[in-house]
């Protein structure tokens, strides 16, 4: 008997796809127009090619920006993960209304606004009134001067993202554990398995899709960055803060060079999906040959 097919079911998805196309493919379009134009005001315009992109490429304020990008994304990884794995590992497993408050709580951080954020810290670290930057000023007795330090606002900026998105990694983590059938630690606990050995064989290899899922959003998240650190430091002293983000938007709203911006946007969008990919590849390798 031969199967028929009702392709006015494509019907219902239509506005979906109107939606995306609205949302992303146009102004994606509009980029890639301005990319290759260089524009003096709405009429004037003249066609330059790939020369922005030439030019994008060859900047040292880019490469350095992409540097500090780097650093800050693997830094924002080797710290957030394994501080995520360990809080839920410390985490009640037990329902019950101690084990939600505790998820609440943790979660708090995240239901702030991302620009209310960098004004928090602003305040907590200033050493007149923050809490913070009071206690390392008049307790530890160092001068905390994040604002002409460059590596005192580096720490302060990590600090501040840590303290945002940790979270995060906790409840996929708790959520990853809480998904591992009691079976397993019974069949540990009769082998006499060590907490090691519990973690090493059981938890992490079960953990291992919410911790990829994990990595790739905060990998993504973290190379995206702008709200924050702008309002925290503003990509100051200097340049020492100005991730890629920020860098565009001095292009393409302190300089209102739009072509350059549309093609350093450009340029910035495929950095991400390849080290997306890149990130996603590795970890589906190393989830096999665990399988395996």
């Amino acid at each position: 008997m031969q199967k028929t097919f009702d392709n006015r079911a494509w019907f219902l998805v239509l506005p979906v796809v109107l939606l995306v196309a609205f949302n992303a493919l146009i102004p994606l379009m509009t980029v890639v127009n301005y990319s290759v134009q260089d524009i003096f005001d709405s009429t004037h315009r003249l066609f330059v090619g790939t020369d922005w992109f030439k030019e994008m490429l060859r900047s040292p304020r880019l490469h350095n920006a992409l540097w500090r990008q780097l650093i800050f994304s693997g830094l924002v990884l080797l710290i957030e993960i394994p501080l995520g794995v360990l809080i839920a590992l410390m985490m009640s497993k037990k329902s019950g209304w101690k084990t939600s408050l505790t998820l609440v709580l943790v979660a708090l951080p995240l239901l702030i606004p991302w620009n209310v954020i960098g004004t928090i810290w602003v305040v907590f670290l200033r050493p007149d009134i923050g809490l913070l930057g009071h206690f390392i000023d008049s307790v530890l007795g160092i001068s905390f001067d994040y604002p002409t330090v460059p590596i005192e606002a580096w720490i302060s900026v990590m600090l501040m993202e840590v303290w945002h998105w940790t979270p995060l990694v906790v409840l996929l983590a708790y959520a990853g554990l809480c998904a591992i059938p009691d079976a397993y630690y019974q069949a540990a606990r009769i082998d006499g398995a060590s907490g090691w050995a519990v973690f090493r064989y059981i938890q992490l290899p079960k953990m291992r899709g919410v911790l990829t899922i994990a990595i790739l959003l905060r990998f993504m998240d973290s190379f995206l960055i702008y709200t924050e650190p702008f309002v925290l430091t503003g990509g100051g002293p200097g340049d020492s803060t100005t991730f890629l983000s920020i860098y565009l938007v001095k292009i393409a709203l302190g300089e209102f060079d739009v072509g350059r911006a549309g093609a350093f946007s450009i340029i910035y969008f495929l950095i991400v999906l390849a080290f997306s990919y890149v990130f996603y590849q590795a970890l589906q390798r190393v989830g096999t040959g665990e399988g395996k």
